[in-house]
């Protein structure tokens, strides 16, 4: 198999390949040090397997694993980590594969044998079970081919429009792949909904204010007059809107 390595730390990627390099049905295309370069590797190598390490700065190997997960077609993924009774526990309760540190021969060659796929879905499970963040702190999009992040600290609202999603930020406009539905699950305490397709970034409201026709609509710092959507409320979101708002 072709294996992608993940780890921040330099000593843990020489042994890791290594490791890989004494049997020869495997072979090292890339090594990684944090989250953004993994994901940009691993688009750009397709490997089998992403040996990810999960407690790195910035993008953690959770985060890494939900955004791989989203490829069209996405590698197996293997964590790396440091004992942790609870993040075993969590592992092994979700069909995880795992490998503790330090790294040991027969453990790798059985967890690349077991390696597999992981869902949304059951990263997130793995991450509460953890005590790590379930929340990402990125959403990823796609641009002239190149996968991109975009943090949630500067996205000002999700607008669903039949089968797409756009995310307006600080920097424009993107199409993402995530539903309105799970992205208003997955933020619920930093967004909420004004609309059946709209959700809005509570820390960005600036106000709430009567449009020409009666409509009430929110005002967001940084949604300028070139938008071209009006974000209007909703008859059966005011009340949990002005809820929201009173309690941020």
């Amino acid at each position: 198999m072709n294996i992608l390595i993940v780890d921040d730390e330099a000593p843990a990627r020489d042994r890791l390949r290594q490791m890989i390099g004494e049997a020869a049905e495997h072979a090292v295309v890339g090594e990684a040090g944090n989250g953004q370069q993994a994901l940009q590797m691993a688009e750009k190598l397709r490997p089998d397997v992403v040996l990810l390490d999960i407690r790195m700065p910035g993008i953690d190997g959770i985060e890494t694993a939900r955004h791989i997960s989203a490829f069209e077609d996405p590698p197996a993924v293997v964590f790396t980590t440091a004992y942790d009774e609870y993040a075993i526990q969590a592992f092994e309760a979700n069909a995880v594969g795992y490998i503790l540190k330090p790294v040991r021969r027969e453990r790798l060659d059985n967890a690349l044998r077991q390696a597999a796929r992981l869902s949304g879905e059951k990263l997130g499970a793995v991450a509460a079970q953890t005590g790590l963040s379930g929340q990402r702190a990125h959403v990823c999009t796609r641009r002239q081919g190149e996968l991109k992040l975009i943090a949630i600290a500067d996205v000002l609202c999700f607008v669903a429009d039949q089968k797409y999603v756009t995310v307006v930020h600080s920097n424009g406009e993107d199409l993402i792949d995530d539903s309105l539905k799970s992205l208003e699950a997955e933020f619920a305490r930093l967004f909420v909904r004004i609309h059946r397709g709209v959700l809005v970034a509570i820390n960005r409201i600036e106000a709430l204010a009567k449009n020409v026709d009666g409509q009430l609509e929110v005002r967001l710092r940084g949604y300028g007059s070139g938008r071209p959507l009006p974000l209007v409320v909703s008859r059966r979101h005011v009340a949990d809107v002005r809820r929201r708002l009173k309690g941020r």
